[in-house]
């Protein structure tokens, strides 16, 4: 989105609540459509007029049967993007902001809905474990990102603390959500310590929730933002890709403990939103699992490889609304609810309007990181009016 910073923005989000998976009353399409329902009145758009639709993680709801059940007038943009995992929860914002920066569409729906009862276990992994990891038995995400983040504790010296502290940040986080499924739930440091192992190293609050749910979030051009009621959040850049080893290359990766994010993708994100990582206000890291989360913030330069990430990922840094590092607000994938992260895209714009019940005071510049260690990663930035 080179040459294009602040010409896109957020004007309206809706969240559903999150439900134990497979326990929804809903569908996946009634749950996408309430979503979409609540963005467009927090817009205040008459949802007919809506003419784009743009989902990700091999969501089973697609953007034409959305349209058709909101009657809208004409669908201008439907598109997926491609990958498994969360991955693609920010290219998918980018992906809006391009159509509507470049007048193929005027108000596109980022959304991801899921039910499980109607699109089964681990769906949006589905077709990213060929025979070469089955055959190992290596057969769910969780596997994947033990081997990755063992790897990034014993070889690249990382503390376990740091996988510890980001947990601990979103249960916190939670405490101050009544929406999170966390929320009266407090997590300490001796009840995630004799957690039982699900896949070395990684314990069970390590993993993220599976979760029934929604949300959304309605993209426009900058120049219509006073046509709408919604407090914005401008798209200051947006990045999404796969470096050189990195991709469906079954294992094969060159930078193993990496989340994806290579030096050429992250150096894009700062210098198209000239901004620096110093200057970011709060973070909102997708967690499948904490080590991918944690190896997503060293990739940014957000904090230290090595021993030295202890020093910046501790409970006091990482928690608003005065840690040097706020992350997932709302509590994030582990403590809020998970539906691939788009309640991750919510928070992050939340941040910016001043909304969030972990608030970060004075917050312009938001960050949001999605999908570590999957095959496609993204990042957009997001940015208050006063950024532009």
């Amino acid at each position: 989105m080179t040459g294009q910073r602040g010409a896109a923005a957020v004007v309206g989000v809706g969240n559903t609540s999150f439900y134990e998976r497979g326990t929804s009353p809903h569908s996946s399409l009634q749950l996408t459509l309430q979503a979409v329902l609540d963005a467009c009145a927090d817009a205040g758009v008459d949802p007919r007029d809506v003419d784009g639709f743009v989902s990700y993680a091999n969501d089973s709801t697609e953007g034409l049967a959305v349209g058709a059940a909101l009657g809208v007038h004409e669908v201008r943009w439907s598109s997926l993007v491609w990958g498994g995992g969360g991955g693609g929860v920010a290219a998918a914002v980018n992906a809006a902001a391009a159509a509507v920066i470049s007048g193929q569409a005027e108000r596109v729906i980022v959304y991801r809905g899921l039910s499980e009862a109607d699109d089964g276990r681990q769906s949006y992994g589905k077709g990213h474990f060929p025979p070469l990891l089955s055959a190992h038995g290596v057969l769910t995400p969780v596997q994947v990102c033990a081997l990755r983040t063992q790897r990034l504790l014993e070889v690249d010296a990382v503390p376990a603390s740091a996988l510890r502290a980001l947990v601990l940040a979103d249960y916190h986080h939670a405490q101050n959500n009544p929406e999170a499924v966390a929320y009266g739930r407090p997590l300490s440091a001796e009840q995630y310590a004799d957690a039982r192992i699900v896949s070395e190293p990684f314990r069970l609050y390590d993993c993220s929730r599976e979760n029934d749910g929604a949300g959304a979030l309605l993209v426009v051009a900058a120049d219509r933002v006073p046509e709408y009621s919604g407090h914005p959040a401008y798209v200051l850049s947006g990045v999404q890709g796969a470096g050189p080893g990195w991709s469906e290359s079954v294992e094969n990766d060159d930078a193993y403990t990496s989340a994806g994010f290579h030096p050429a993708l992250v150096e894009r994100l700062w210098a198209q939103a000239a901004v620096k990582p110093g200057e970011v206000d709060v973070v909102q890291v997708y967690e499948n699992f904490s080590g991918p989360a944690v190896a997503s913030l060293i990739d940014f330069g957000m904090c230290p490889t090595g021993p030295d990430a202890g020093a910046v990922m501790t409970l006091e840094n990482l928690t608003a609304p005065s840690g040097r590092l706020p992350i997932n607000t709302a509590g994030g994938n582990i403590a809020e609810g998970f539906v691939h992260g788009i309640g991750l895209a919510v928070e992050a714009v939340r941040q910016i309007r001043g909304t969030s019940s972990n608030q970060v005071p004075g917050a312009d510049v938001s960050l949001l990181l999605g999908g570590p260690m999957a095959p496609l990663v993204s990042a957009t930035l997001f940015g208050s009016e006063s950024t532009l």
